[in-house]
């Protein structure tokens, strides 16, 4: 789209804001005009597209993910454990990554996702054995390609099995060498500006695979940089107990030790904190992403997100790892969040509006960025357009309330800083045959090495 074009998204069936039922009007990659139901923009556009069919939301934001997991989905030697049980047997598999699994396995996850509605991806990336030492720079150009918003996190692993960790040796780096890409990455990768297109965070994995000292260096770092911070956090009992015989502490208490108990920080899971916690986190300004599928499939437990929000954290929500969803289908997480929550909380509280909210605004929050998650004017043009042509919606009241009682899995279009990247259900330009077969092959030479 040429930077001057004006379109004009006009009436869509439902919107997440009445505020813009007459539809938005985007120049360039941003969102320049609002418009109530009935009216028709001041300034004249150049092209219009007639959303009557469609349900108009801002385009949704993940804030936890593993892309390289695409390629252990469904594993054999994964089922039905627990989280420590289940990491134990995908670490050797994990180490034997190499630059096209993550050129592959990248793509198939940003694919996904985007065709689920999904504009803004947060990626943890934290293997780094030797070889793939460049996998976040793979991650950047495959984003890059798809024109995907992405925030990826230099994730990090310091504590290998000889010094009391989880992970074997060989995927653990040093502390310099760790610190250094970081550096490496933020100066090569960085935008600060609103509109970014890529941002870098620091994401020491957990606790039980990074030494206190580097949890304390990577702090430093971001506060030097003005980047955020991201780890896994409370997300099983198993942690709490090696949090409590590692260090002599709860896992909230580690963090607030090591200087993370702050608002530059997002934490992936917060299941298990205690009322107390709840309290700390949310006056200190800490986000949490809530992984409902992962959290069913590991059986971790029940995020309390509501009394979190209410305590003062961001909430948002994220498909995590596909080794432990076997998806990165975004919408579907929107239903996910919504059943799991109807099970820990009084039905009137969590809404088909309060999901899509932690989905697109609290997503937003998570990851810093003020110019995401809604359709108002000074923000991107990041928009996901769904149809409700198909058998699972006939007979459906709400459209809104449908996208996520029905089911929906697939947008229909979806727009990224004021570019279409999905039309009638397909990634413009791109051939996901040819990604499905690569990525068969690849997970193949994986599970046999």
């Amino acid at each position: 789209m040429n930077s001057s074009r004006r379109i004009w998204i006009k009436n869509p069936l439902a919107t997440l804001d009445s505020e813009c039922a007459g539809g938005v009007v985007i120049e360039g990659q941003t969102i320049v005009a609002v418009l109530a139901s009935g009216t028709s923009p001041v300034q004249p556009v150049d092209e219009v597209f007639d959303a009557r069919e469609h349900v108009l939301l801002p385009g949704l934001i993940n804030s936890h993910h593993h892309f390289y997991q695409t390629l252990t989905r469904a594993f054999p030697q994964a089922l039905n454990k627990s989280l420590f049980s289940w990491l134990k047997s995908l670490y050797p598999v994990w180490a034997k990554l190499g630059e096209e699994m993550i050129e592959v396995s990248t793509q198939v996850a940003l694919a996904e996702l985007l065709l689920s509605g999904c504009t803004t991806a947060s990626d943890h990336h934290y293997l780094f054995p030797q070889g793939l030492e460049n996998a976040i720079d793979i991650q950047m150009a495959q984003a890059e390609k798809l024109g995907v918003r992405v925030h990826l996190t230099r994730g990090s692993m310091s504590l290998g099995e000889e010094d009391g960790g989880l992970p074997p040796q060989s995927t653990v780096q040093s502390e310099e060498a760790i610190l250094d890409d970081c550096e490496r990455l933020i100066s090569q990768y960085h935008q600060s500006e609103a509109g970014a297109m890529s941002r870098v965070a620091l994401a020491p994995c957990s606790p039980f695979s990074v030494s206190e000292s580097l949890m304390r260096a990577s702090a430093e770092l971001a506060q030097k940089y003005d980047v955020r911070l991201h780890t896994h956090l409370a997300e099983t009992h198993d942690e709490t107990a090696f949090c409590i015989k590692m260090f002599g502490l709860r896992p909230l208490d580690y963090l607030e030790k090591v200087g993370w108990l702050t608002d530059r920080v997002w934490l992936a899971h917060g299941i298990h904190f205690n009322d107390n916690e709840v309290r700390r986190l949310g006056a200190a300004g800490t986000g949490i992403c809530h992984c409902p599928s992962s959290n069913m499939l590991l059986a971790s437990g029940l995020c309390p997100t509501l009394d979190l929000e209410a305590a003062g954290s961001p909430v948002g929500l994220g498909v995590d790892g596909s080794a432990s969803n076997d998806g990165s289908n975004m919408i579907q997480e929107v239903r996910q969040a919504f059943l799991l929550g109807r099970l820990k909380y009084d039905a009137s509280e969590i809404t088909h509006q309060k999901v899509l909210s932690w989905a697109t605004e609290g997503s937003a929050r998570c990851l810093g960025r003020d110019d995401l998650g809604s359709l108002k004017v000074g923000q991107q043009a990041d928009i996901a357009l769904f149809k409700l042509d198909e058998l699972r919606f006939a007979g459906a009241g709400d459209p809104l309330a449908a996208l996520v009682l029905c089911g929906a899995h697939q947008a229909d279009r979806v727009m990224v800083a004021g570019r279409w990247r999905v039309i009638d259900g397909a990634i413009v330009d791109y051939d996901i045959a040819q990604l499905i077969q690569r990525q068969k092959a690849l997970a193949r030479k994986l599970a046999a090495n």
